[in-house]
């Protein structure tokens, strides 16, 4: 089935992984933020899932880059060279879509040029219109939380490279804090560990998969090992130990620590109504990093409030972004901040 003309898309810019949410079919597209260029060229040689398997494999002449950091666009060409790849999927090959509308999320803590960013990235791509919503908001809507009414409701989105964190009521965020740790940062935790604790070095894809196979957050009743292989730093050849999930436990504590103390902060910042509020729903987890084994329990352990992951809780801030687009009427009336341009007259105008 084609992407009929005058479609709203979502577009989840995640720093790990694009999602794309279009209205009639839900999520179409799920896909790694990575692009591979040839240096000397300048070519864009592959994007996503085909580029991701090349990252620490290529020959000189080919780098695999991530142009999304932290949530925010770090180079701007290579966002828009994947942003067309993928469109060109969704759209069946047709070059633009001019008729159609596109919300892309941003971290609440992205700076009024990096959303500018984002914004015009969608604009070349094609879009007609673009429209920017937080990623708490997002989540929540995707998560299928009453964000309209006048009831606080806390919401972590743990991506890959951000971790935002928001107590929301009546279409607003009320107190909101973003932080620069992610499922990135675990790995990066887990390949320092390992290069200090075993003399082993390993790459990205091979501490993201024993993160996602045995990480932990709490201690475990049983502790699950995996096999890894990797180079030895003292002999300079190739190596393999069996890690546990406590070692991984190790690697990730204090990055798991932070995390959970940002929750606090927030929680601490949270005017008592809306607190009353969250300790009778409690606090909701989105994003990839919610699916890390023992979160949900550290977080009621220091807290002493209930917290849980949603329903595809990847997906969520993809899902939330293409209901925001369809209501976005909602958004106009309740006042909230944002940016709307429309690509066709050059039109600027504030929400």
């Amino acid at each position: 089935m084609r992407l009929m003309f005058g479609t709203d898309i979502g577009i989840d810019l995640g720093t790990a992984t694009i999602l794309i949410y279009e209205k009639r079919r839900g999520v179409v597209l799920r896909e790694p933020s990575v692009v591979a260029v040839d240096v000397d060229s300048g070519r864009v040689l592959a994007v996503g899932y085909e580029a991701k398997n090349m990252v620490g494999r290529t020959p000189g002449s080919i780098v695999s880059v991530r142009p999304l950091r932290d949530g925010v666009i770090a180079d701007y060409s290579m966002t828009e060279a994947m942003l067309q790849y993928f469109m060109r999927r969704v759209t069946h090959g047709w070059k633009r879509f001019f008729r159609n509308r596109a919300m892309i999320c941003v971290p609440s803590g992205a700076t009024d040029v990096e959303r500018r960013a984002v914004l015009e990235a969608a604009i070349e791509v094609g879009a007609k219109e673009a429209y920017l919503i937080e990623e708490p908001m997002a989540a929540a809507i995707g998560a299928n939380l009453n964000v309209e009414e006048a009831r606080g409701k806390m919401i972590v989105d743990i991506g890959g490279g951000t971790t935002d964190i928001a107590v929301i009521s009546l279409g607003g965020v009320v107190v909101s804090k973003s932080l620069r740790i992610g499922g990135d940062k675990f790995d990066e935790g887990i390949m320092r560990y390992m290069r200090r604790q075993y003399n082993l070095a390993i790459g990205d894809q091979t501490a993201e998969t024993l993160k996602i196979t045995i990480g932990t957050c709490v201690p475990q009743d049983e502790d699950l090992r995996m096999v890894i292989k990797g180079r030895d730093l003292i002999q300079g050849l190739p190596r393999q130990i069996e890690v546990s999930s406590s070692a991984v436990n190790m690697a990730i504590g204090e990055l798991v620590q932070s995390l959970v103390d940002g929750v606090k902060n927030v929680l601490e910042q949270t005017p008592p109504e809306l607190s009353a509020d969250i300790i009778d729903r409690g606090i909701v987890l989105t994003g990839g990093g919610a699916l890390l084994r023992g979160l949900t329990e550290l977080i009621t352990q220091q807290t002493g409030i209930a917290c849980f992951t949603a329903e595809n809780p990847m997906e969520c801030v993809a899902l939330g972004t293409g209901r925001a687009l369809a209501e976005i009427d909602k958004f106009h009336s309740s006042g909230r901040s944002g940016i709307l341009v429309n690509a066709r007259k050059g039109k600027k105008r504030r929400y």
